[in-house]
């Protein structure tokens, strides 16, 4: 196996701790790119110094809420500054997490990222995309956004998926021969789950009672309702599934 020079932006975030760690296990060099790094790729501050000598980049940086504007503006910038930068620096290619149904999106979060695989996939550089369905890790954070000890939480279709088994495909993508013509790959869980329901589960170790709404105010839930944010047929399905998963959380 030949050693490549990775530099991972959003290192220290939920998915890109996983990437740092697989590339980090199957010998590659990493340069971890985040701003407790001292890595800004909004602000430009560290980038260039950080690409001198990388060959891929791996985007994983993301927003931290999900209003729409604001996401869509940090993954402009995001795109344009990794794009330049990279391009000076001599960088091969930029491989970046997506979500699955992005394409299909028309509001929320989703369109932000709908915007963020076109700007990339416009810019200077070749670039790979792996669109991935909902993290284990996010039911937590719906609980978290809730107050007291009850949560409402859709009762809509997904196929949640370990953080760890999307960074071991994204690094697989990152690292593989060009495949053009292919369509965008695709990372889910092994079975379709309803968000309510798999919250329950988590719900149930932290003392909160999960009851499952319709979706009414969330960005396209008749998109979502009807299946349009599941895998398509070529997806990769892996486990654990988030049973399995939460087995394994302190």
């Amino acid at each position: 196996m030949s050693i490549t020079t990775f530099a991972v932006a959003g290192a220290t975030g939920r998915l890109g701790r996983h990437v740092v760690d697989v590339l980090t296990e199957r010998g590659h060099q990493v340069v971890p790119m985040s701003r407790a790094t001292g890595v800004d790729i909004i602000t430009g501050e560290g980038l260039a110094e950080a690409l001198t000598g990388v060959e891929v980049i791996i985007d994983v940086a993301s927003w931290h809420s999900s209003d729409q504007d604001a996401a869509t503006e940090f993954f402009r910038t995001s795109a344009r500054n990794l794009h330049e930068a990279g391009r000076k620096a001599g960088v091969a290619r930029i491989a970046m997490a997506s979500i699955i149904g992005a394409d299909k999106a028309t509001a929320g979060f989703l369109a932000a990222k709908k915007v963020h695989e076109e700007l990339l996939l416009s810019g200077l550089l070749p670039v790979r995309i792996l669109r991935a369905a909902q993290f284990h890790e996010f039911v937590g954070q719906l609980l978290d956004w809730q107050q007291g000890d009850v949560a409402y939480l859709p009762a809509l279709p997904t196929q949640l998926v370990a953080c760890r088994t999307v960074a071991e495909e994204l690094v697989e993508l990152a690292t593989a021969p060009a495949a053009p013509g292919t369509p965008i790959p695709e990372i889910a869980g092994p079975r379709k789950e309803i968000m309510a329901e798999a919250a329950q589960f988590l719900g149930a170790r932290r003392g909160i009672k999960v009851v499952g709404v319709d979706g009414s105010g969330i960005p396209d839930a008749e998109i979502a309702a009807n299946g349009g944010f599941l895998p398509s047929p070529h997806a990769k399905l892996a486990g654990p599934t988030f049973q399995e998963w939460l087995d394994t959380q302190p």
